[in-house]
């Protein structure tokens, strides 16, 4: 560690950067994203350029701008101009958790209306039938514990770190 107060050792960083992003695919994200969302995620700004990710992770201007492109479809990063300049900066925000998880949604709404379409077209006694049914309850179920859990952490939030976006 280096002695300046608030200054941090380049390593060590590197290290969570890396150990953080192999949860992160452990758990089923590709490699590059999160590494890139890990480096973003440890930088004091929350965000960075292209090139600043490259310098910092090692990698091609191609892996960052196809890391950027995965978060930014998932709600993870988002894109911003840097004022006078062309270039791009990538920042994370502090809920970015509470964004992608509640950008999904959409995505359970879809499912659950498939799947009610699978139980109408096989016929709710069927095997089959049953077996969508089921899954339809569950998802069904996770979509309002969602809603209810995301509720009650924007009051934690607000009570431990203040009304913050």
């Amino acid at each position: 560690m280096t002695d300046t107060p608030g200054a941090r050792d380049a390593e060590s960083v590197s290290k969570f950067v890396e150990s953080f992003a192999a949860q992160l695919v452990e758990a089923g994200m590709q490699r590059m994203p999160a590494r890139i969302f890990a480096a973003l995620l440890s930088s004091d700004e929350g965000a960075m350029t292209s090139v600043e990710l490259g310098e910092q992770l090692r990698i091609s201007p191609a892996a960052v701008s196809g890391g950027v492109r995965y978060l930014a479809q998932q709600h993870m990063v988002s894109r911003e101009r840097e004022p006078g300049s062309r270039r791009e900066r990538y920042r994370v925000q502090g809920n970015q958790w509470y964004e992608a998880l509640t950008n999904r949604e959409a995505v359970l709404k879809r499912w659950e209306a498939a799947l009610g379409e699978g139980v109408a077209s096989l016929g709710a006694e069927t095997p089959a039938g049953r077996r969508l049914a089921e899954t339809l309850a569950f998802f069904e179920f996770v979509d309002e514990e969602i809603a209810a859990m995301m509720e009650r952490w924007r009051v934690y939030r607000d009570e431990r770190f203040g009304n913050t976006p």
